[in-house]
């Protein structure tokens, strides 16, 4: 059992040091809330207390409120779940105390562990130590008095940019900018602090009240400037997410009225915010990351995951590449292997590219890109394979290829090899079926580009063995990546349950709706780009190609747009050769490509879905949900189906691996947000109006009929041969 407990200590020297203990980051659950209530009122009645010191067990502060208590409150309701950390912890009890408390910070003071800090009289902290306020990732804004605090310690500016960008800064750049007083080795953190703490209380050191403080908050004009500058910037770049704007009304409260009653509006809008849909949908992605790390007879049958130091990369394309590069920066020594040296050395290239962007990019420090650089070694034949303890296949979508390339990798590989392969829509039953040992494939899905993008699609078949998927799924965080565990068929999860996202809106295309106002309002719900933009991005080739593997599978329900064959015989091909539904130019943004119109016009001439041969007229609203209603009917089969252990496994899987808005909580609970039975009674309208693509899943007609959200867990799935 974790120990969760607030403890005190009082010395010789009349310091009552205060311990807060919450494993893993000391995060102020409501028990540990009311224990620093209890020992703080305790020191203040003790006459041989002169002082208090702060602190949190095992080399942290603390990581923040206990984030447990938002999911209730927004489950029930019941705003009354929440505790006041704001006024009657922060405020009265220290900030406002009779004897002056002094927090020593190890390891981290994030979100409402920097808020309690920032109410203390000074702050002493370990090198490295990180220090921020992310609340606004999840929704909300700081409730304990951050927005008011910040300000005044660091400044206006930088408070705001803290807040807005939810990034953490270091203690070192916390005390240049004043919001840390001191920083001491971690031996003489307790000492310093104690005597710091002795020093307030005999008036050695100023006794500072930060939410009194106004000397950095600078002149009206200066703070209205930066307050309207951050007003349009968030409008810009934020548009559906409302806590940004509500941070800086409250901020400016503050400084317009005081602190006091700065902190009273944040806590009304922090209020409202943590029942809003946007925190709903953010806590919940934050929930759902988590979930994916437990897997039903993997993660809880006692297996321990064997070390993965040396993997084998087949391909050395914009994949392969992409991949070597995710696993040398993280420690992991790849062998490169491409069929002849032209190739090896245009992936090896490709590679050292991606590292320097990195650096560029300040997401890998110099030090760090020079050492992965050492860690790979190109080669043109399977000598080095002999020794490899994951092989990862990232060649071109060709069966007979993969089969080939995994019949060889067999036999020269050692037996407790992971044979893995990138395919991204390929059957693994197919790819690994002439081989002896069919336990050891596994798929292991990355999405381009694989150094950047932070899903991992582990596929299993009902061979693949639960050590090798236990293994993958290891490698898989220690690249950073975020795992999720999906069953085998064409698409997987990801792919298949957005096969229809393209589909329909190609429909709609071809019913004469305006394919730039169908991606403009497809980005305005959140989505970084629409449909039509996103095929430019990733080139006709693959649209053909993945459009024939969904046809063949799912036949009854795919629309063969003919728009692609006519854009690529008219010398197009997107993104790759600047020409599109856009035009791309070097240094700007795509511009919507008046000489394609015509061609669009041929092609719904050629499929004549119109009705009557005239434009159908659908409202914004309409074109949204029958783009992404179609997405959550095809989720429903992949639920039924038992592709995914769980709903929120296809929650995160969608926001990281098509960028679906996290604020909206990934396509299951979005579609739950918006109700089973308004999208049930769309689809089949549509339906009966434009065809059988838009016909209703059976398991979306049962759970609307019966009231059941989408996200409940699955009894008895239609196709046990795919359950996980």
């Amino acid at each position: 059992m974790k120990e969760v407990e607030v403890k005190m200590e009082v010395g010789y020297d009349g310091v009552a040091v205060i311990t807060i203990s919450n494993p893993p980051v000391n995060a102020f659950a409501i028990s540990i809330i009311a224990g620093l209530k209890k020992k703080i009122g305790e020191a203040m009645s003790r006459d041989d207390v002169k002082a208090i010191v702060l602190t949190g067990k095992n080399g942290k502060f603390s990581g923040g409120f206990d984030i447990n208590v938002f999911q209730k409150v927004q489950q029930t309701g019941k705003l009354s779940l929440l505790p006041d950390l704001s006024i009657d912890l922060v405020v009265n009890r220290i900030e406002d105390a009779k004897k002056p408390i002094v927090v020593a910070i190890e390891g981290l003071a994030l979100g409402a562990g920097l808020e309690v800090s920032m109410g203390c009289h000074a702050r002493i902290a370990v090198p490295k130590a990180q220090l921020g306020l992310p609340e606004l990732s999840l929704g909300i804004i700081p409730g304990a008095g951050g927005t008011q605090r910040l300000p005044r310690l660091v400044g206006l500016q930088k408070a705001i940019d803290m807040m807005l960008t939810s990034k953490p800064i270091l203690s070192e750049e916390g005390k240049k900018l004043g919001l840390i007083d001191a920083i001491v080795p971690p031996q003489e953190l307790l000492k310093v602090s104690r005597q710091w703490a002795l020093d307030i209380a005999e008036k050695r050191r100023p006794w500072v009240r930060s939410l009194h403080s106004i000397d950095k908050i600078g002149s009206l004009s200066e703070v209205h400037e930066i307050i309207k500058v951050a007003r349009q910037q968030a409008k810009r770049t934020t548009p559906n997410m409302p806590q940004h704007l509500a941070c800086l009304d409250v901020i400016e409260e503050g400084i317009l009225q005081g602190g006091y009653l700065g902190v009273l509006k944040e806590g009304k809008v922090f209020n409202e915010l943590v029942v809003s849909d946007t925190s709903k949908g953010l806590c919940h992605v934050f929930f759902s990351q988590r979930a994916t790390s437990k897997v039903p007879n993997v993660t809880d049958i006692g297996l321990k995951p064997r070390a993965v130091k040396k993997v084998a990369v087949i391909g050395g394309g914009l994949m392969g590449s992409g991949i070597a590069t995710a696993l040398i920066i993280s420690n992991i020594f790849v062998v490169l292997k491409e069929v002849n040296s032209e190739y090896l050395l245009k992936g090896l290239k490709t590679l050292e590219a991606n590292i320097r962007g990195m650096v560029a990019r300040k997401k890998l420090a110099q030090s760090r890109a020079e050492k992965a650089l050492t860690m790979i070694k190109g080669v043109l034949d399977y000598s080095e394979f002999k020794d490899v303890d994951m092989v990862i296949e990232a060649v071109v979508e060709n069966v007979h290829l993969k089969q080939t390339i995994f019949s060889e990798i067999e036999k020269v590989c050692p037996p407790h090899c992971i044979l893995a392969t990138n395919t991204s829509t390929i059957d693994l039953n197919l790819v690994g079926e002439k081989l002896r040992s069919q336990d050891r494939v596994v798929g292991a899905h990355f999405f381009s580009p694989a150094h950047v993008m932070p899903l991992l699609e582990i596929v299993r078949t009902e061979k693949t063995s639960a050590q090798v998927i236990l293994d993958l799924m290891t490698v898989g965080k220690i690249i950073k990546k975020v795992p999720v565990v999906v069953g085998n068929c064409t698409g997987f999860a990801v792919n298949r349950t957005f096969f229809p996202y393209k589909q329909s809106a190609h429909i709609l295309l071809h019913l004469g709706v305006d394919l730039f106002r169908i991606d403009r309002l497809i980005s305005s719900f959140g989505l970084p780009m629409g449909p039509f933009q996103l095929e430019d991005l990733t080139g006709y080739g693959v649209a053909v190609a993945v459009g024939k593997e969904f046809s063949t599978a799912f036949p009854d329900r795919t629309f063969n747009s003919p728009v692609v064959d006519l854009l690529i015989k008219n010398g197009r091909n997107g993104r790759n050769n600047g020409k599109g539904y856009y035009i791309y130019e070097k240094g700007s943004k795509p511009k919507p490509d008046p000489s394609v119109l015509p061609i669009i016009e041929e092609s719904r001439k050629l499929a004549n879905l119109m009705p009557h041969g005239k434009p159908i007229s659908v409202t914004d609203q309409e074109i949204v949900e029958m783009v992404l209603f179609a997405v959550v009917n095809e989720a429903c089969r992949v639920l039924e189906e038992g592709i995914v252990v769980r709903a929120s496994d296809l929650d995160t899987a969608s926001v990281l691996g098509m960028s679906f808005p996290s604020y909206r909580g990934g396509v299951i609970f979005w579609a739950d947000l918006v109700g089973s039975k308004h999208i049930y009674t769309s689809l089949k309208k549509w339906s009966e109006k434009y065809g059988n693509f838009y016909k209703p899943s059976r398991f979306l007609e049962e759970r609307a009929m019966n009231g059941v959200p989408l996200s409940a867990p699955v009894s008895a799935p239609m196709n046990s041969k795919a359950r996980l």
